[in-house]
């Protein structure tokens, strides 16, 4: 029989509850609260706690306080990564984010959900669908994106946008829910 964190990780139903989920979690709460506490001179400092915090990560990341995230090891972002003030990113599925990329302030990324079924929800049942960014990719302040999306490469989404579907290469989306506004006419 599976462990908890075994069905966690395989983005099966798992028990939000769980003992050794919790201690993860808690593990997580706490390199957030370290990064949070550094000022921008501890850059070197600052950059060892997110490699520890992240999955894995490219080169020159930048994280801003105050990030939150659930467990931190199914995060990856690429090279040059900007993560702007007082963002969280809910990773109890893989959240992956590739170089260039940008989070403006307040942007929430949620790789988490519950189940429709209260009996379940009232049991603490989790669920998670991988969120993925391409390369240069600039999420606007305020914004979130919801479990399962992937946006393309070269995407800007508009300052407080929802994003409830994926979308491809090359756009300007925004809105609640997004839409696309038009091409990003700015391509490599």
């Amino acid at each position: 029989m599976a462990t908890e964190k075994e069905k966690f990780l395989a983005g099966e139903p798992y028990l939000v509850m769980d003992p050794e989920l919790t201690n993860d979690e808690t593990k997580a709460r706490r390199l957030c609260k370290m990064m949070n506490e550094l000022d921008d001179t501890a850059g070197a400092e600052k950059e060892a706690l997110v490699r520890k915090l992240f999955g894995s990560v490219g080169k020159d990341p930048w994280v801003q306080p105050n990030f939150r995230c659930d467990f931190g090891y199914n995060i990856h972002v690429g090279d040059n990564f900007i993560c702007n003030y007082d963002n969280v990113i809910l990773d109890i599925a893989p959240v992956t984010i590739g170089n260039h990329c940008m989070l403006a302030p307040h942007v929430q990324i949620y790789a988490a959900y519950h189940p429709l079924d209260p009996k379940q929800r009232a049991n603490f049942v989790g669920l998670g669908k991988p969120v993925t960014l391409g390369d240069d990719v600039w999420v606007g302040g305020g914004s979130v994106i919801l479990p399962g999306v992937t946006l393309g490469n070269n995407v800007i989404v508009g300052a407080n946008s929802t994003v409830t579907k994926s979308f491809g290469d090359n756009l300007i989306i925004a809105g609640n829910p997004a839409r696309v506004i038009r091409e990003n006419p700015n391509k490599e």
